[in-house]
């Protein structure tokens, strides 16, 4: 099994920090869970999937820590 995004690109994303990647991940899918609660009950993805692709993606980078 294939995970996607690989976790060692999303580390670098967070400047090699695991907790500040974990706080993004956790913070961003319960973002998403309030505003898109309907949608994700359609959908095979979880919230935390997506927030983890937006963060691959760009979409949403960490603040100055």
């Amino acid at each position: 099994m294939m995970i996607d995004p690989p976790i060692d690109d999303l580390v670098k994303k967070a400047k090699g920090n695991i907790y500040v990647l974990c706080t993004i991940i956790t913070k961003r899918a319960k973002e998403i869970e309030t505003v898109r609660r309907h949608e994700l009950a359609d959908q095979d993805k979880k919230s935390i999937s997506i927030a983890c692709e937006e963060i691959y993606q760009g979409k949403v980078v960490p603040s100055d820590f």
